[in-house]
């Protein structure tokens, strides 16, 4: 795993990120550029078997969160894991700063990941919450939301790992936003491999007649059809 911080912030500056800001304030969720080469990506699924590089291994039928399996990193993270997550919050800190100043709450999040994350863990929130993901024939993820506690980053950033059409079939990513007395609206995403995903935490702001008002979503994975699908979830607070 030889990802640098210095080749991490590179890719990530690839995208744009005025045009990646418009289209979460539609969707809730939006694509980057490509984030890891496919070696990389292949290096992080190598690593589901190295056991002693995680806390907790989650099987998702049991607790009924879905079906499939997840295990979250210990705070020893992957080089290439720990050089996204670093580049990714400072072109996203703008854009929960601005969502927050719509909704008219306060905007804790300061300049610094590092600084952010002593925050969470004064508050208790102290355990990583970064995952990679395993999914095979049949497997699913329940819609839900990546909440550990009070101290929220209100967006978070999943990369595919795998080769949608080749290495598996179905198991997009999903997301469902519920509007007010109305049907709520889903949208389905393709994760294509070494590109990362940008969606909400737990909601967007949504403009209203009386102003800005809170969309509440969550999002899932759809039935994995036929072979096996892995991603990384980048999750920009910790666990309690």
């Amino acid at each position: 795993m030889t990802l640098t911080t210095d080749q991490a912030h590179r890719r990530v500056s690839g995208t744009d990120w005025t045009a990646l800001a418009s289209e979460l304030d539609v969707h809730g969720c939006a694509p980057t550029e490509r984030l890891l080469t496919p070696a990389e990506c292949r290096d992080l699924v190598a690593l589901y078997e190295e056991p002693e590089l995680f806390r907790t291994t989650v099987d998702m039928a049991r607790h009924r969160f879905g079906s499939g399996e997840y295990r979250y990193f210990t705070h020893d993270l992957p080089t290439a894991v720990a050089a996204l997550r670093e580049a990714l919050y400072p072109r996203l800190l703008p854009i929960a700063r601005e969502w927050a100043a719509r909704l008219g709450r306060p905007a804790p999040w300061p300049d610094s990941l590092e600084e952010w994350l002593e925050r969470c863990h004064t508050a208790g929130q102290d355990r990583s919450a970064q995952i990679l993901l395993r999914y095979g024939e049949g497997d699913w993820n329940a819609l839900h939301r990546d909440v550990f506690g009070d101290m929220l980053f209100p967006l978070q950033v999943v990369v595919g790992l795998d080769v949608h059409g080749t290495d598996y079939t179905g198991g997009e990513f999903l997301m469902v936003e519920q509007r007010p007395r109305a049907q709520s609206r889903g949208i389905a995403s393709v994760l294509r491999q070494g590109h990362g995903l940008v969606f909400t935490t737990r909601e967007r702001p949504v403009r209203t007649r009386r102003g800005w008002s809170a969309g509440p979503m969550r999002h899932g994975v759809s039935t994995v059809r036929s072979g096996h699908r892995h991603t990384l979830g980048i999750v920009f607070h910790d666990a309690s």
